[in-house]
């Protein structure tokens, strides 16, 4: 204890050095931590330096090649030209429809609408709003690169006048704000407004605002509404899609967010928001039979390759860039099928009555034509070739049944399908066009006379995943896909152009090329744009060449249901397709006949050219009259192809090495090969993938082997000849037993599935010859024979009663040395004898027979019907049919 204790002086003096340390410990950590923040803090500051030089100087680097500021470049829009195939100039599209408007003469109404849509804060930035780029920063770290737009309207100008790359490049954006801020240096915002709402483009093949006005409402622009204002305001971000002719829809939706904008902007009150929007844009836009078309050549062709760049590029803007576009058209082949789409060639059965057509290169995929709408008066208007989805029937069946079945299953051309009543898997009834069930047949003439039961099983066999692989690599767009899909019941249907691709591929051996209406286009710099698709194989070869193979007894077989669009000597595979409707629509659109159909399709190719096409009305309650009315897609096939095939040669479908040819007995089924005994017209060539071969070889015509051992024997107790012989397997076989006398004709005995048989009563002293044929079904086997020779029958001599005539030491026979010898029993001179023939049906012997047999009995045991007019004088003795030998 006494070693431990310590005075108070002593312990707080210890508690004091203690603290000490302890605050001399904190000091140095504290002075630490401030020499760490300091260093970091002149590292962040050293870096953001040089970040901001090293940001300067990249930035300088982008935008040392931006283009000057030019003021006629600023006031004018130049035009895009179009060249066909060729390299013949078409069209032009752009800035010949523009009524420019000062910046004084546009309403503030109009004014308003587009700054709340564009730029609210278009009057307090310097070209560049560091708010709006702030926005669209977060949102392009958080979903992508280009996901949000940050231009203002200064910049929207930038871009319109002075850029056209087809892509968001960080070095375009760069010089893009820099020439904002310069643009706005040099001009002033009103007229940066002007220049912004006369280039813009508003569809139509027109550009400003103030053509729009007219074009769309026919008005000056300070005669517009608000809605109509805002109608206007909401079109440059797309203005295709929201053109209000062809779309009202989503042009009605967008106009109701301009409205928004505004009153969120403080333009207009809620009630003025709530009334514009209630408006229906079809109360507003010009009547359809008060619209002045445009002229302009290939309208449905140009809008699509128009769609096409816009798709891929949509920054570029074709109305206002100067672009030289390649196109894919033949303008022979165009301006027929606008003959086609005008009533010219083929008729139409009204004028509301629609077409839609794509004609292809089969081998390339680009479009050489479209018929897009019958009404000439109507440019760029709604494209039925590429804009209508529809239905497509039974044209679906080569696409997602019987190609996917060949490719991934190896069915052959005869494989066996059964045409019979079934159901879906939910119990739900499939039945065929014609409620006729055929049985068992190929699938080559399943498709041919296009049965839906065999479609459908062929579906199933395959599996939905990989009969939706097979059509989405062929372009067919599918989200889903459902049993009833297997004959055509798509939910959201198909254009023309994309059955024709798929098709195509088909034609091209299995490689398919997306349809395209642009190869490439050219910039104002000359920098050049490449458009053409890759080509992708899509199946193997075999599939290719026995859908075309089979698809050709569509046109050309009788029992085809694509004869109206067969050109003769034109080697084209192709299928045609109707839908039908629900009970319920018969009902609900008064319709009067279930025959009567919504749409009618052909799609079908040649190795040069693929074509589809779609015929019906704009909407599905006016139906399509049966009989020809339906057949008018198959004839306008006809005479598009044969018109375009003139002079050009047309080769016929390769059967590739992964093929080979098969002689399918006709009728079998499952299918058999045809064996050495087949009859001719009862071979079917057919097609096989190679190494795939059926290994059954059919029976039915098979020759069947000959009788043995067939022997002949007269047995004198019972007067009568065994007939005998030998088969090994009589199932099925019938034996065909005829005979011959003495070397006469054969006559028929029996059919008989007996191994023997015995004729009675033979002719005595005959030679019997028995011929034996084994029979099985049509076909019968070589004769086995056997003959026996019959003996004469031993006569008794009886005494004479008349002493002067001795017993016939002959025996009946005739004696030489003594003529008048009458005893002669069966002599044929024997007038007073009975004459017993040799029971032969031999017309030869008739003459004498009747000229003998004027006194005796006649019984020859057969009845002659060839013996004519021989036999006259026996009529009256010769009255039964003895058919015995």
């Amino acid at each position: 204890m006494s070693e431990k204790f310590e005075t108070r002086e002593e312990r707080r003096k210890r508690l004091q050095s203690a603290n000490n340390k302890t605050t001399s410990k904190k000091n140095k950590t504290k002075k630490s931590g401030k020499h760490i923040f300091k260093k970091i803090f002149l590292t962040l500051l050293t870096l953001g330096i040089l970040g901001m030089i090293g940001g300067a100087v990249t930035f300088a680097v982008m935008v040392k090649d931006a283009p000057k500021l030019d003021e006629k470049t600023l006031k004018d829009s130049i035009s895009s030209t179009f060249y066909d195939s060729k390299g013949h100039e078409i069209a032009k599209v752009g800035s010949v429809n523009r009524d420019y408007v000062n910046y004084e003469d546009i309403p503030k109404l109009v004014k308003n609408a587009f700054i709340a849509t564009e730029d609210s804060r278009f009057f307090k930035h310097h070209g560049i709003d560091p708010i709006r780029l702030g926005g669209a920063v977060v949102a392009n770290i958080t979903n992508g690169f280009g996901a949000e737009g940050a231009s203002t309207i200064t910049q929207q100008v930038v871009k319109n006048f002075f850029f056209n790359q087809p892509q968001k490049t960080l070095s375009r954006k760069a010089q893009e704000a820099w020439l904002a801020i310069q643009l706005e240096r040099k001009y002033s915002k009103e007229e940066i407004f002007e220049m912004y709402v006369n280039k813009i483009f508003m569809s139509e093949n027109m550009s400003g605002v103030k053509t729009a006005a007219k074009v769309y409402f026919n008005k000056e622009l300070d005669e517009l509404t608000l809605p109509e204002a805002a109608m206007l305001a909401g079109m440059p971000q797309a203005p295709n899609a929201y053109n209000p002719f062809n779309n009202p829809d989503r042009a009605e939706k967008r106009r109701n967010i301009v409205l928004s904008l505004m009153h969120q902007h403080g333009y207009i009150s809620k009630e003025e928001m709530e009334k514009a929007q209630n408006v229906p844009i079809s109360d507003l836009i010009v009547k359809k039979k008060d619209r002045k078309g445009t002229e302009l050549a290939y309208d449905s062709f140009i809008k699509e390759a128009i769609a096409e760049i816009e798709k891929k590029y949509p920054d570029i803007n074709v109305y206002t860039d100067g672009l030289s576009i390649q196109t894919t058209i033949n303008t022979k082949a165009q301006k027929y099928v606008d003959q086609i789409m005008e009533n010219k060639i083929v008729q139409f059965p009204d004028e509301k009555f629609q077409a839609g057509i794509t004609l292809l290169d089969t081998k390339t995929g680009g479009i050489l034509a479209i018929g897009g709408d019958r009404d000439p008066d109507v440019k760029f208007g709604f494209n039925y070739a590429t804009e209508q989805k529809r239905q497509p029937g039974s044209t679906i069946k080569p696409i997602l049944d019987y190609g996917p079945a060949i490719e991934y299953l190896k069915w052959g051309t005869y494989h066996t399908l059964q045409d019979s009543p079934t159901t879906y898997s939910n119990g739900t009834p499939i039945k065929n066009w014609n409620n006729i069930y055929l049985g068992s047949m190929t699938m080559r003439s399943a498709l041919a006379q296009s049965r839906n039961i065999p479609a459908l099983e062929a579906f199933k066999a395959v599996g939905k995943d990989k009969a939706k692989n097979f059509a989405v690599n062929l372009g067919i767009p599918l989200d889903d896909i459902e049993e009833a899909y297997s004959i055509g019941g798509l939910k959201n249907g198909v254009s023309t152009k994309e059955l024709a691709g798929a098709y195509s591929a088909f034609g091209n051996e299995g490689v398919y090329n997306e349809p395209h209406a642009v190869t490439s286009f050219t910039l104002k710099d000359g920098t050049k744009i490449n458009m053409e698709p890759e080509s992708k194989v899509v199946m193997q070869d075999y599939t290719a060449f026995m859908i075309s193979d089979m698809l050709k007894d569509v046109v050309s077989s009788s029992l085809g249901t694509g004869a109206n669009a067969n050109v003769p000597g034109l080697p084209i595979a192709g299928k045609t397709g109707t839908t039908n409707y629900t009970d319920k629509e018969l009902s609900e659109y008064n319709i009067p006949t279930s025959k009567a159909v919504p749409d009618a399709w052909f799609a079908g190719y040649t190795t040069n050219y693929t074509m589809a096409v779609w015929t019906g009305y704009e909407t599905r309650k006016n139906y399509i009259d049966p009989g020809m009315d339906q057949k008018v897609a198959q004839l306008i096939f006809k005479n598009v192809m044969q018109y375009i095939s003139q002079g050009k040669q047309t080769a016929d479908f390769t059967k590739p090495d992964s093929v080979q040819a098969v002689n399918i007995e006709k009728g079998t089924y499952p299918a058999k090969l045809a064996s050495s005994y087949t009859p001719t017209d009862q071979i079917l060539m057919e097609y096989a993938v190679k190494g795939n071969i059926l290994n059954q070889v059919s029976e039915k015509y098979n020759k069947p082997d000959a009788p043995a051992n067939v022997a002949a024997t007269y047995n004198k107790d019972n007067d009568e000849i065994e007939l005998s012989w030998k088969y090994n397997n009589k199932k099925d076989v019938k034996f065909a037993v005829t005979v011959s006398v003495n070397g006469g004709a054969e006559e028929q005995l029996t059919e008989t599935s007996d191994t023997s048989i015995k004729i009675a009563k033979p002719e005595a002293g005959s030679s019997y010859t028995f011929t034996v044929k084994a029979i099985k079904g049509d076909q019968s086997s070589d004769p086995a024979s056997a003959a026996v020779q019959i003996p004469q029958k031993e006569i008794e001599q009886q005494p004479s009663e008349d002493p002067n005539n001795p017993p016939d030491d002959n025996g009946g026979k005739p004696d030489p040395n003594n003529p008048a010898d009458n005893n002669n029993g069966g002599n044929p001179n024997d007038q007073n004898g009975s004459n017993k023939g040799n029971g032969n049906n031999d017309s030869n012997n008739s003459t004498k027979n009747d000229q003998n047999n004027n006194n005796g009995d006649n019984v020859n045991g057969n009845t002659n019907s060839d013996n004519g007019e021989n036999n006259q004088s026996n009529d009256d003795v010769d009255s039964n049919d003895d058919t015995e030998g």
